[in-house]
Order: structure tokens, then C-alpha cells, then sequence
């Protein structure tokens, strides 16, 4: 059973020329002991669909319809002061970039144990053993001693393996880990991926991964969504995915991945479009070589291609 439910949410922004949808109709769940992928282009909405579930939303932000249910309740529906019980202790965000995560001004053990006060009630020495086998967790050495460190004396993967330590000090059963690996080299990305993997087989997290990086996708998670222009358009277990990839986007975005072959890399033409901008039908038409005229006019719905795999393309019809 998924622990957590994002159902049909519909979202958009209050602009000066009125309101520009964002997000159309997303669905997708999380399931423990899983990492499901979202990816997709900048711009698609990954990031806007994670902040939902946090309720992390700009002002100018509406969310139209939708639900997202966290053990059958729907946190659309609770107030900034319930969703404040949730972030950090029972969701917790691995936010983008990990150099500007950390309040340089207080050491890293501080906002630790700053963190364990908040959403834990914990003090004194109980918070530090706490504190200390977070650390160890995280394969952090010295954790004594690098709890008395600022943030300007971690490295980038540091930083990141400490923002992982808060959100398991206090046994969040979801982590939302928003490009994790942005700005850290190859290898320190590895180790990033292989800690994520082992607090979801170990500890039974639920972790949604937002990436663009379909190599990360292949490697690391159990399911993968594909995001174009704020509407998800294939789903499906990743091994299925990337064997037998159905929607035209998915393809290309694939086609695009460098091989140990050595054959040409494929480009897909054009641009995502932004939201202003107005596409009738399937917002991927005017970027497709499939396209046919009622790709020009309707928008798909999703079509199962198997038994967990669905994608929204007339191909299927």
C-alpha cells in the first residue's frame, strides 16, 4: 500500500495577465522501501509538484484540485501549523543545493540538534547521542568532532550526507531528494546514491527522487514518471522503461543519452514551452515526428502499455 498519494493535482500562478497553469492532472505514489523518479526537462514541474507535498508554495501559487494523501490523509486539506508537525519529522526535504542549505553562521551540530528540539522534543545528551548516530549513519567520521564544524569546513558531498543526517534523526518515512547530486563531482554523486539507496533498504524510506538525469533513473529507483510541460506522459517500473520506452518524449530524451556504442547523439527539436505559452492538444506536438492531426487538437489520456506501464500518446490508441 503507498504511503503517500499525489491524485489528479492541478496547479497554477496568479500572473499579471492572469492565471497560467502548471500543473495538469499529476498522479503518482510512493511506497516504502521504494525510490520512485520524477523526471523531465527544467521548467516541467518535478520541483512544484514536491513543494505541493511539503505545501512549500510561492504566494502567487493556487492549487485548483487535487489530493495528496499521506496514510489516508490529505495534507491539502491541513493548516500551516498541522504541516509544520510533518516537515522535517514525518516528510523531509533534501533540498537542491547543498553549499547554500546550511546556516553558515551556527555549526552543523547545532542546526542538528536545532532540528531534533523542533520535531523531537529532544535536549541535553540525549539529543547529542541522537545527533552522533546520525552522523554515524551517514557515514560521517568523527562525528563527534564534525558536529562542532561550520558549514564552510564540510565539502559539497558533506554538506549533503548532513542535510540526509537531519532528516534521518528524525525519522522522516518520506524523503524528497530534489536533484540531490547538483554540483557534486561523479564520484562523491555515487556515494550521495548509494546512501539513499541504503536508507531505503535498510530503514523502509519512501524516497522520491526529482532528477533530469535518466543515467541516476536507471541506476537507483524501482519506478519512474516522465513530466512534459506540467502533465505526466509515461510511468512505468524502470527496467520496463528504459527496455521498451513508449511516449515519443521519452524516446528521444533516451536517444539522447550517450552509449558505449558510439553512435550520434539525437537532439530533440525546439524548446519546452514555458507557461505562457498556450499549445492546444498535446503540449509535445509541435516537437514531435509522430504527430497527427489529433495530437493537434485533444489531449491524451493515459493508455496502459502493460500491466504497470501507462503513456499518454494517440500512438497507443
Amino acid at each position: 500500500m503507498a504511503i503517500l498519494e499525489v491524485r489528479d493535482l492541478n496547479l497554477g500562478f496568479n500572473c499579471e495577465n492572469g492565471f497560467k497553469q502548471a500543473l495538469y492532472d499529476v498522479s503518482f505514489s510512493l511506497e516504502r522501501g521504494k525510490m520512485f523518479a520524477l523526471v523531465g526537462e527544467s521548467g516541467c514541474g518535478k520541483t512544484m509538484s514536491a513543494m505541493s507535498i511539503l505545501n512549500l508554495l510561492p504566494k502567487t501559487a493556487v492549487i485548483k484540485s487535487g489530493q495528496i494523501l499521506y496514510n489516508g490523509m490529505d495534507l491539502l486539506k491541513y493548516s500551516n501549523k498541522e504541516m509544520q508537525k510533518i516537515r522535517g519529522a514525518k516528510i523531509a526535504l533534501i533540498p537542491q543545493d547543498p553549499m547554500t542549505s546550511l546556516n553558515p553562521l551556527y555549526t552543523v551540530g547545532d542546526q542538528l540538534l536545532e532540528v531534533l528540539k523542533t520535531h523531537q522534543g529532544l535536549e541535553g545528551k540525549e539529543a547529542y547521542k541522537k545527533a552522533i548516530e546520525a552522523f554515524d549513519m551517514v557515514q560521517i567520521p568523527c562525528a563527534d568532532s564534525r558536529l562542532k564544524s561550520y558549514p564552510h569546513e564540510f565539502s559539497g558531498g558533506m554538506k549533503q550526507r548532513a542535510i540526509i543526517a537531519m532528516a534521518l534523526a528524525c525519522n522522516a518515512e518520506i524523503l524528497i531528494a530534489d536533484e540531490p547530486t547538483t554540483a557534486l563531482d561523479v564520484t562523491i554523486q555515487a556515494q550521495i546514491m548509494n546512501l539513499l539507496r541504503e536508507i531505503k533498504d535498510n530503514m523502509n524510506t519512501a524516497i522520491l527522487l526529482i532528477t533530469h538525469d535518466l543515467a541516476l533513473v536507471g541506476e537507483n529507483t524501482d519506478d519512474v514518471s516522465v513530466m512534459y510541460a506540467g502533465r505526466i506522459v509515461e510511468s512505468a517500473p524502470v527496467q520496463e522503461f528504459f527496455q521498451t520506452p513508449n511516449h515519443p518524449y521519452s524516446v528521444a530524451l533516451l536517444n539522447a543519452l550517450p552509449s558505449n556504442k558510439g553512435d550520434k547523439l539525437e537532439t530533440i527539436i525546439g524548446h519546452p514551452p514555458t507557461i505562457q505559452q498556450e499549445i492546444s492538444g498535446c503540449k509535445f506536438h509541435p516537437r514531435c515526428k509522430f504527430c497527427m492531426d489529433i495530437c493537434k487538437k485533444d489531449v491524451p489520456n493515459m493508455f496502459a502499455v502493460g500491466e504497470k506501464h501507462f503513456s499518454a500518446c494517440f500512438l497507443n490508441k
